[in-house]
């Protein structure tokens, strides 16, 4: 079971010795290791008990300044001498947030205490004495020897012993460890495997375990066993970590190494960074600045208070007698009540400090969790994916996400590998080509595959298209046949009968799916033993000697074979086009070598991945002497990696070519749209990867980060300090020329300039742009498809004239159809993040339109997030799927996790999931957009009606001397945000919306306003406070001036506190209702029954606590409403206070409407012109050759397993293992300056422009929504 948060399990870790180093364990020995006082297996996750709870729950609210602020009022409330109000004014709303709160803090607990109690319990079979003995995990002790059986989780982290598997193998899953489903091997030592399951050996085993201290590294661990005068080296591949289940093995033993919370699994569980949203930030800012505001009304009041008892009130003592505790001497009497009026009005006009908005800004993000939780247009029916919202804490920063730092495989790419194309001895196959013309066909879903079905063996979701590979096969062509051989043989992928079916388990998709295209050419891998290969050739079978596998590893990037059959031997080589050719043979195949290499350059420009092929004879002899020195590189101590490269370096020479192999990693549906449109909506997209640079900027054009309208793509790829220096300059000043003399774009062509690593950065114009570089490409008009020239001229209110955010930094939000990207490599990245360079990368990225950074590592990813973080203060969204996006998840302000091929440990550390990137423009640009919406109109009118209501106190203190008298009565002042606003502006909050989800995807620029913070600010709030003291002094001074002095017709008179505190008070939550009923745009069943049903319950409950719970204020409401009076002063004051709001807006619609008001106002005037949505085109063009990234594992494979001689009798059912892709360090070509061919244009004058359309979606001409 995988436990969120940090716990306080067991006993404590305390050690003998200080700080623990090292840890000694001795099996079956519990005597021993209990001196040094290791944590037990009991693990405590939660907070709180019965008895604890209260207490404990307490002080953490209290802790929130708000909640305390308001416990020091109640507690000067019950304090007669300076309260004028009853303490349940402040009582009932603090009660109930606390008691809101309080539910849900002991529902999370008691979640926490079930997954406790569920993991406690859990049974383990231990050794005690030779016997097994069933005891509860929380029993397990570090030392013990336990049995787990297949399909159970491991208690505790172990040291395996023995297993059911031949050779001590065993498997496990580790999904609650990183996430992923596939199935990892591990291995004991053979001197412990013999012991078996037998009990009396087992239970006798006394061996001493030295190994490192408790750490989080799930992928290490160092220690030695010594057992029997003798000492074994002890490393991950060895050790069961608690949280896997055992899969595959019936049964196996281990020794207890790490219990509780020093297991791994508990080490990598700490508590989550916590994260604040930008208006959480505002809030506590703008609190602060409420309560200086309290205090400086109350202070004035104070001196007020002072200087009336002084000159009048000393006067009126026979009336307004003095508190006993007053000096009877004027001076020291009026000084002593102006002191005690500070309080009385720190408590009178405490509701300034709004105690619900707390609990209702959470209600209303609760509300939208659950609106993107069922949002059934992100649900991915494929895999019953939906989305998740994962925090409830975060939903408004969706909607002011200036940075997407995005992983590639596995987000932007489905990280599902097709073998597509390949070159076999020079010739080309895979793309089907018009007799007729000679030109290639585009594939479509409807053009028909190859009909493999006379294969026994064929797999049906296998397609290819080319016929003539399949001809070839078919005629015995030998090259092909050597091709495919070669794919059969060269790999370390594990056969396995499952259901009749052969299928395959391998350590990457990409290895896969290269077995797997072999297979259904005819080609099957059949199985393996440590020293043999089967495979069926097209019938027949073939048995390879296995002589030796050549693993792959990062530095090495290929991986060879050396077989022997019918006396002959031979080494087959696969692996990274470049790293190959080094190594073929020289002045030979040149005619082959050139033609694979226009292919290799055809398939990097289609965005495919490749493997080049090639293979060696060998004499017996020369291997012979060649595998003596290998055994001995395999046994050093010392250096043994870099010893057994160079022994693989010295007979993976002379290779001769077969062909090369092309993969297709295919992209997510709608990714380009996606980059489009979040492009338009003014979010800058970075992609971090792990990849190689040219695979990630191939990519990069078939997702349209790249196109080939920008003015430069730059390169920075230098290895040294000095190196990285200067090709940032370069880019710099490359940049600021532009900028310069080109501010519309240049019509001149800058020169292709291509440096290397150590002359400077590499930039290129894109293809067809070698003799003229334009940045002014007209624009298409999105609702009236008009060409208009590119002009900044409208940005200076972005919103209000619905351009884009107009940022201090006018290059971050300049003309988006061109621009700079710039492609950074990992080692690269090291010196551009040291402080000396710091200032200067920033300078160059912040400039470019796109920023992909690759081969770089989880950490180097999570520092790039916190470098924007921290230099451009920008609300950052981190993106990823795999394990090595956690620490960019974590470091972004939003985490999304994607559900995909890599397992679901992104999903796990995230904020919010999705399953596949083409959700996020929704989650963003319609949920994102409309929850910061709702949340900035929550606050303005917030503030508002909360001023409104309270600063009437300020006014009416002016006529009652400054005595802390309050114009309303006491209960209305409890419960006027409890009951009689809350529920209005929580519908407000929840359902409001300017535009409709399908407008907010068609326009994506309606963003913009998030950006710049402008539906809520410092300014907006003093804005909404402004407009609540305006209203609050026309509330009191117009029924004031009416009721002053005044009768009704039968003589009754009407100037009594009551009657005026009544109408003041109804005449308020009256222009609250229109207020409110004004700022909804949006109307729902919700809204008019929380609206409406508001105003009648203010009635409802006066009436019901005056008249029937007999309140103080019995008939003051009922004498107000048969009054004539009455009616003509509300209609006074609500048009005096609405026809300047309703004016002002009228007027500002009109002459500077949003964008999102002209939208309204066109759907309403043009309901039958239905606007044409914008759209990215698919436009798969030809770009520049560059070397594609080659298909390969990251990780080692099997190879070592295979060939100890320590075969796997069964292969575990799982799929094949996820690693991250390999790369490949090189330079940057230039690209081809043959002009790729035009798609065809959409209009007569569209084919005669200047330059080819570009592939993004059009820029959407804001000014021509015409009204």
């Amino acid at each position: 079971m995988c436990v969120d948060g940090a716990a306080d399990m067991g006993k404590s870790s305390a050690r003998t010795h200080g700080q623990e180093n090292e840890r000694r364990i001795k099996a079956n020995n519990r005597e021993y290791n209990a001196q040094f006082r290791y944590a037990n297996n009991y693990i405590k996750t939660s907070k709180y008990s019965i008895i604890t709870f209260l207490p404990l729950n307490l002080l953490e609210q209290f802790q929130r300044l708000a909640n305390f602020y308001f416990l020091c009022l109640l507690v000067l409330q019950l304090i007669p001498a300076i309260s004028s109000l009853t303490p349940i004014t402040t009582a009932i709303p603090l009660i109930g947030v606390l008691a809101l709160t309080a539910v849900k803090d002991a529902y999370d607990d008691f979640q926490r205490h079930q997954n406790d109690s569920q993991v406690n319990h859990r049974r383990a079979k231990t050794l005690r004495n030779g016997k097994l003995v069933e005891e509860k995990w929380a029993s397990v002790q570090v030392g013990d020897v336990i049995r787990l059986e297949n399909d159970q989780f491991v208690a505790a982290d172990i040291l395996l012993l023995s297993s059911s598997e031949p050779n001590g193998l065993c498997y496990i899953e580790t999904a609650e460890l990183d996430g992923e489903t596939n199935l990892k091997c591990r291995q004991c030592l053979l001197e412990t495997a013999a012991m078996g399951q037998d009990d009396a050996q087992l239970g006798a085993f006394d061996g001493e375990i030295v190994c490192e201290t408790p750490n989080n590294l799930l992928n290490k661990f160092d220690g030695t066993l010594s057992w029997r005068d003798q000492h074994f080296s002890l490393d991950n591949d060895k050790i069961l970590l608690r949280g896997c289940v055992l899969r595959n093995t019936s049964w196996c033993y281990g020794v207890v190494v790490f219990a509780g919370k020093d297991t791994k699994l508990m080490q990598n569980s700490g508590k989550t960074k916590f994260k604040r949203t930008s208006i959480d930030r505002l809030l506590n800012f703008l609190i602060i600045g409420i309560v200086l505001f309290l205090l400086s009304m109350c202070v004035f009041c104070t001196v007020a208070c002072g200087v009336w008892e002084w000159l009048v009130g000393r006067y009126f003592q026979v009336y307004l007698p003095w508190d006993t505790l007053v000096p009877a001497e004027p001076a020291s009497g009026a000084i002593v009540i102006a002191l005690l009026v500070f309080f009385s009005y720190a408590i009178v006009m405490n509701t300034v400090v709004p105690i619900s908005l707390y609990v209702s800004v959470e209600v209303i993000r609760f509300a939208q969790s659950f609106l993107i939780n069922w949002d059934e247009k992100m649900y991915y029916e494929k895999t019953g994916t939906a989305a998740k919202a994962r925090t409830t804490t975060l939903n408004e920063e969706l909607g002011q996400i200036q940075y997407v730092f995005s992983d590639k495989t596995g987000t932007l790419t489905q990280n599902i590998m097709t073998f597509n194309k390949c070159s076999i001895g020079g010739l080309c196959y895979g793309d089907i080509v018009d007799e007729n013309t000679g030109e290639t066909i585009e594939l479509t879903d409807s053009t028909e595959p190859l009909d493999f079905s006379d294969n026994p063996e064929y797999e049906p979701e296998f397609k290819f298209f080319d016929a003539k590979l399949q001809k070839a096969v078919r005629r015995g062509d030998r090259n092909v046949y050597d091709f495919f051989r070669l794919l059969a043989l060269c790999h370390t992928v594990m056969p396995e009968q499952k259901n009749g079916r052969l299928e395959y388990q391998a350590q990457s998709p990409d290895e896969s799916a290269l077995v797997s295209a072999a297979r259904n050419f005819g080609f099957v891998f059949r199985e393996r033993s440590p020293n043999t290969i089967t495979i069926e050739v097209m019938g027949k079978t073939e048995v390879y000697e296995l002589l030796c596998i050549l693993d792959f590893n990062n530095v090495r990037k290929r991986m060879s074979v050396i077989l022997k059959k019918d006396g002959e031997i031979r080494l087959y080589t696969k692996g990274a086009d470049n790293v190959i050719y080094d190594r073929l043979k020289r002045s030979h195949q040149e005619e082959v070598r050139s033609k694979t290499q226009e292919h290799l350059n055809k398939f990097a420009g289609e965005g495919l991945r490749t493997l080049a092929l090639a293979w060696r004879p060998l004499e017996e002899r020369g291997f012979a002497e060649w595998k003596r020195r290998h055994q001995a590189a395999a046994l050093a101590l010392r250096d043994r990696d870099e010893r057994l490269d160079a022994i693989y370096e010295e007979i993976e020479t002379d290779l001769i070519l077969i062909g090369v192999t092309a993969i297709e990693d295919k992209l997510q549906d709608g990714v380009p749209e996606t980059i489009a449109n979040l492009s338009m909506a003014g979010i800058k997209i970075w992609v971090l990867t792990g990849d190689k640079q040219e695979t990630a900027i191939n990519i990069g054009y078939s997702c349209q980060l790249l196109t080939d309208d920008m003015a430069e793509v730059f390169v920075i790829d230098g290895v040294a300090h000095d190196d990285v220096d200067r090709q940032l300059a370069k880019c710099r000043d490359s940049i600021r020329v532009v900028n310069t003399f080109l501010p519309h774009g240049p019509s001149e062509a800058k020169g292709s300039r291509s440096e290397t690593a150590n002359g400077g950065a590499v930039a290129r114009p894109s293809p067809g742009r070698a003799a003229n570089v334009k940045l002014n490409a007209p624009a298409v008009s999105v609702v009236t498809f008009r060409w208009e020239h590119n002009t900044l001229a409208h940005d200076s209110n972005e919103y209000a004239s619905g351009g884009a955010a107009h940022a201090p930094d006018s290059h971050e939000h300049g003309d988006d159809s061109n621009g700079f990207a710039i492609v950074v490599n990992g080692h690269s990245l090291v010196h551009c993040l040291h402080p000396k360079l710091e200032e200067k990368f920033l300078d160059v990225v912040l400039h470019c339109r796109s920023v992909i950074c690759c081969r770089v590592t989880p950490l180097q990813k999570a520092m790039v997030v916190e470098l924007i973080k921290k230099s451009r203060k920008a609300v950052t969204l981190a993106i990823g799927d795999g394990a090595n996006d956690v620490s960019m998840i974590k470091a972004a302000h939003i985490g999304v996790g994607i559900s995909g091929q890599e397992g679901m440990q992104a999903v796990l550390a995230s904020d919010y999931s999705i399953a596949q990137f083409r959700f996020l423009q929704r989650l963003l640009l319609v949920h994102g957009r409309w929850s910061y919406y709702r949340m900035c109109k929550f606050l303005r009118y917030f503030f508002y009606k909360n001023f409104a209501f309270t600063v009437c106190h300020f006014w009416f203190a002016f006529f009652c001397g400054f005595s802390a008298q309050t114009v309303f009565d006491e209960m209305f002042i409890s419960v006027y945000n409890l009951f009689y606003t809350s529920l209005p502006v929580l519908a407000l909050g929840v359902f409001e919306q300017d535009v409709s989800d399908a407008t907010s995807l068609q326009f994506p620029k309606l963003y913009a306003p998030g950006h710049t913070s402008q539906l809520f600010n410092k300014t907006e709030f003093i804005k909404s406070t402004l407009h609540g003291c305006f209203t609050s002094l026309v509330l009191f001074l117009i029924p004031y001036g009416t009721y002053k002095d005044g009768l009704a017709p039968d003589g009754k008179i009407l100037s009594d506190h009551m009657l005026l505190g009544s109408v003041v008070a109804t005449i308020l939550i009256i222009d609250n209702t229109t207020q409110i009923a004004l700022d909804t745009t949006y109307w729902t069943v919700f809204n008019h029954i929380t609206i409406w049903g508001s105003l009648v319950s203010y009635f409802v409950l006066d009436y019901f606590y005056n008249y029937v719970i007999r309140g103080p204020y019995v008939g003051s409401l009922t004498v107000a409403l048969t009054q004539a009076t009455f009616w003509f002063t509300a209609v006074l004051t609500m048009m005096i206070l609405m026809v300047p709001v309703v004016s002002w807006r009228l007027a500002w619609s009109r002459r500077r409407p949003t964008l999102a008001e002209r939208l309204r106002a066109r759907t309403r005037w043009r309901r039958a012109a239905a606007a044409p949505a914008p759209r990215t085109p698919s436009a798969r063009r030809a770009r520049r050759s560059v070397r594609s990234g080659y298909a390969f594992a990251h990780q080692e494979g099997f190879g070592r397993l295979i060939t100890s001689g320590k075969i796997m009798r069964r292969i575990p059912h799982a799929d094949a293992a996820l690693s991250a892709l390999a790369s490949l360090p090189g330079k940057f070509h230039p690209r081809s300056s043959t002009p790729p061919p035009s798609p065809p244009s959409a209009s007569p004058s569209a084919s005669h422009s200047a330059s080819p359309p570009s592939p993004r979606a059009p820029k959407q001409d804001l000014d021509s929504v015409d009204l």
